[in-house]
């Protein structure tokens, strides 16, 4: 039973140092910079232009599928 009382004496004065300092330890460390921003509007534009290229592509297919529709 010594044992077992010595080690969890051992734990517990960790477990408290462990309380005590790393709340200091975390508080003293300075904030980091903000990330530059990941796009400069690029990607953005990019991204409509395609939705914008895809949408023409559709509509050009409906308007000649329909006139091939008409046709007969």
């Amino acid at each position: 039973m010594a044992v077992s009382s010595v080690s969890f004496v051992a734990v517990f004065l960790a477990l408290v140092f462990a309380m005590i300092a790393l709340p200091a330890a975390v508080q003293a460390q300075s904030s980091a910079p903000a990330p530059a921003p990941a796009s400069d509007g690029t990607s953005i534009d990019q991204g409509i232009a395609y939705v914008l290229m895809l949408v023409a592509l559709v509509l050009t297919y409906l308007i000649h599928a329909a006139d091939f529709c008409f046709s007969f």
